[in-house]
Order: structure tokens, then sequence, then C-alpha cells
């Protein structure tokens, strides 16, 4: 299993339950960084609370977190242009919206890995702005496919910036439009999935949690998806 992240500003959440539930079925996890060697961190706003202690992480996933960062794969990432794609079973690519991503989201060298292991045919998964990595990469043409759509970026945005300014828009353009833009039928292929705003699923509820599934390709929506694409994503595995 091939994670990628940026060196800073990824989601906890989105990277910590999917780590946690594959390893624990016996799973390796390999992580690489833009230049490799020294371990990343997560955005801190979420492990401490985004705005007045809410909007952050939830106290499971950051356990899980802790428990990350102490992992020898986390503290010794590969760099991304020393990865084989032909190497791994599985890509997992996740999110998060601070500024730090944008090393991870605009990397022309990542995307042309991804491509690559996207034609190998094995299991890929994607959640928020990771399915934008996958947009990027020019091989979302034909696929089925949610991410964090435009309505959740919108109020996050809006709830936070008289204080955060733009630390929840990452670009200037909504994330679900770019991924839409990537797709041959938007509006056939294009997954939104039911409104929710804060409500999230857990390791023992799904109810509020959502994904699509495409064959070989899984993408979720949020944080709140997690549990739910990591176990979706293991059935892959």
């Amino acid at each position: 299993m091939l994670v990628p992240l940026p060196d800073r500003d990824f989601d906890v959440t989105e990277v910590s339950v999917p780590w946690k539930l594959l390893t624990r079925a016996g799973h390796p996890v390999t992580f690489a960084t833009e230049n490799g060697g020294a371990a990343p961190a997560a955005d801190p706003r979420l492990l401490t609370g985004v705005l007045f202690g809410q909007l952050g992480a939830d106290p499971e996933p950051i356990s899980f977190y802790r428990e990350l960062e102490a992992s020898p794969a986390f503290r010794s990432p590969l760099a991304w242009r020393d990865v084989d794609p032909g190497a791994f079973d599985a890509l997992l690519l996740p999110g998060g919206h601070a500024p730090g991503m944008r090393q991870y989201l605009g990397s022309a060298g990542l995307q042309s890995q991804v491509s690559r292991f996207w034609h190998t045919g094995r299991p890929v998964g994607a959640i928020c702005h990771g399915v934008l990595v996958l947009a990027r990469a020019g091989v979302l043409a034909a696929a089925r496919t949610t991410c964090l759509p435009k309505y959740m970026e919108r109020s996050a945005y809006l709830l936070t910036f008289w204080k955060l300014g733009r630390y929840y828009r990452t670009y200037p353009e909504y994330v679900e439009d770019e991924v839409r833009r990537g797709l041959d039928d938007p509006q056939a292929q294009f997954v939104r999935g039911p409104r929710v705003l804060t409500r999230r699923g857990t390791a023992t509820d799904d109810t509020h949690a959502f994904v699509v599934e495409d064959g070989r390709y899984v993408s979720a929506r949020w944080p709140g998806d997690a549990y739910l694409f990591a176990r979706r994503f293991l059935e892959r595995l």
C-alpha cells in the first residue's frame, strides 16, 4: 500500500483511520513525501480544534494519529520520485485543505506517478481533496467518483473566513468543479451523495457515511466517510 503525502497540512482523519484499519488487517503501508526521509505532519488545527475547539478531528482518529507518528514507515517516507508504482499493490490518496496541501495537490511529478499506478489496474482509493490528484493526473475521464462537495467546501469557508481567511478554500476553484471538468459525462459520473454538514460515520455506525465504488476505485467526500471508505477499500485488497 502506497500513501503519498505533503510535508504538512494533510487531514488527520483521512490518513490515520485508513492507516489504522489497513495495518490492523495486516497490510503494510508505505508513505512518500516530495523529498522523503523526514516525517510529515498533519494540519495542526485539526488536532486542537479549528475554531473555538470545534471542527477538528474526533478523539479516536487523533489517537490513531499519535500511534502513526511513532510508526517507522511514517518517520522515514520515500521520495515521490523514487516510488516504483509497480512495486505496490494499492494506492491511497488522502486529502486536506490547508495551504501545505498545495505541494501535494499541485505536483506534476506526483501526478505522473499516480497516472502510472492507475494504469496498472490495481486498487486506488481517494478521499476529499485526494480525488483532485487523480483529476489532475487525467485518469478519471471514464470513472464514477465523488469528492469534497461544493456545498461542504463553501459552508466551511463561510463559517470561518472572518477568523481564518481562505483556510478552507485551497484554490479559487471549488474541488467539485475541477473534478467534474475531468469527467467525460459529469452528470452521469459524478455522485455528490446525501447532504450532510456535521454528522460523521464512525467505527460502528455508517449511517452518515458515503462512498462511491467503481470497480477497483473507491472514493469518498470528507473525513466523516473515512471509516466506511477504509472498509470498502479493504475489500478490494
